[in-house]
């Protein structure tokens, strides 16, 4: 495997995640945009709801491997 395969393997899940964080705030909020999971402050539905924080965090995680391959990549 090399580093083309992993960052377009992760590149998959950021994108499959950002579509659950999205389709999990719709339950929630159900005008919700791909906009809006940018801003979640602007939603207190949201900000108090533990299972889109966690999706949220999820989505946190795996952009911050992104950034970190990227980072060990050019190093």
């Amino acid at each position: 495997m090399n580093w083309q395969h992993i960052e377009e393997y992760l590149d998959e899940m950021i994108t499959h995640q950002q579509k659950s964080l999205l389709k999990c705030g719709q339950k929630i909020v159900p005008a919700l945009t791909s906009d809006d999971i940018l801003q979640p402050n602007d939603f207190r539905e949201l900000e108090e709801n533990p299972l889109f924080r966690y999706e949220e965090g999820l989505l946190a995680g795996l952009n911050s491997a992104r950034i970190a391959l990227s980072a060990l990549k050019k190093a």
